[in-house]
């Protein structure tokens, strides 16, 4: 039964059962869910919780990943999300959407909204992915002031420190501000772009005792590692951000090519999700029967003349 509609729905709070992923042995593995309908099929194949990403959002807009979206916007995906699944959800908070009352505002908007995590970057605007070229980084004083903000701010909601220095400032550089993060009040670091076993294995030994995530995205500066490799190498939170956007536009372009080229989608059909499965996904006959049980339809007989 969908999540919005279910009897068994969680008193707890999204921050606390997201913790509570998190306090568990093994490593919590968070695919990206762009939407609802995405986040309904992640939990599906059995995942406990989610990722927003902000590159994969902003990309679903139509926009680059350069902050300039609002806590609004993040808001609305951060409800379907949360509405469709029910599963506790880390959500791309880029660099606070400015400075520390700026990051209270998030934090509270994102945590109502229904997340359970949300991570902080130490960029400054205008922003850029983690992989590549070109980013400018915060004062690490001012990023440390914006994680205190987001931690007095945040009832239940866990805060994830994230640190782009390691390309920037250098691998040393990255571990003394994520030192830093922790002792502001982070509850988890995210060191991005780390690009060898090696680097990923001395940072989490620089951490001991800190909780750590991994981004394991494409096309970026990081090899590929399965969740279980991250967790020999001593990381608690995987995720995969942009991958479910990927392939879903990958496959939205070979649509569009074949109804231009053919005149029609007649030649696609094999390839789509059908009507009976995109029901089955949504819960359609579940809110029929909810419908049902509150009033029943009665068709009104025609006047005759009308």
């Amino acid at each position: 039964m969908p999540y919005l509609i279910a009897d068994d729905r969680p008193d707890e709070s999204a921050g606390r059962r997201f913790r509570a992923l998190l306090d568990r042995p093994q490593i919590l593995q968070l695919p990206g869910a762009h939407n609802g309908q995405a986040a309904l099929q992640a939990k599906a194949a059995g995942f406990e919780g989610l990722y927003l990403s902000g590159a994969a959002m902003t990309a679903s807009m139509g926009l680059p990943d350069l902050g300039i979206i609002t806590v609004d916007e993040v808001a609305f995906f951060i409800r379907q999300i949360v509405r469709s699944s029910g599963l506790p959800l880390l959500v791309d908070g880029d660099t606070g959407y400015g400075e520390a009352l700026n990051v209270m505002h998030m934090v509270r908007a994102f945590e109502e909204a229904g997340a359970g995590a949300v991570h902080l970057e130490d960029q400054i605007l205008p922003k850029k992915c983690g992989h590549l070229n070109g980013k400018k980084l915060a004062d690490a004083q001012d990023m440390a002031a914006k994680v205190a903000a987001a931690r007095r701010a945040a009832r239940d909601l866990v805060i994830v420190a994230r640190t782009d220095a390691a390309g920037v400032e250098g691998f040393e550089a990255a571990v003394d501000r994520a030192k830093l993060y922790v002792a502001a009040g982070a509850d988890a670091i995210f060191p991005e772009a780390l690009n060898t076993r090696a680097m990923f294995e001395a940072f989490a030994k620089a951490m001991p005792g800190v909780k750590l995530l991994a981004n394991m995205t494409e096309f970026g500066k990081t090899p590929f590692f399965t969740a279980g490799e991250f967790e020999a190498m001593g990381y608690r939170m995987v995720i995969w951000p942009v991958s479910s956007l990927r392939v879903a536009n990958r496959a939205q372009a070979k649509l569009y090519a074949a109804i231009r080229r053919d005149g029609g989608a007649q030649n696609m059909v094999g390839e789509m999700q059908t009507r009976a499965e995109l029901y089955e996904t949504i819960g359609l006959h579940d809110y029929e029967a909810l419908d049902a049980s509150i009033v029943k339809t009665i068709v009104p007989h025609t006047i005759a003349g009308a």
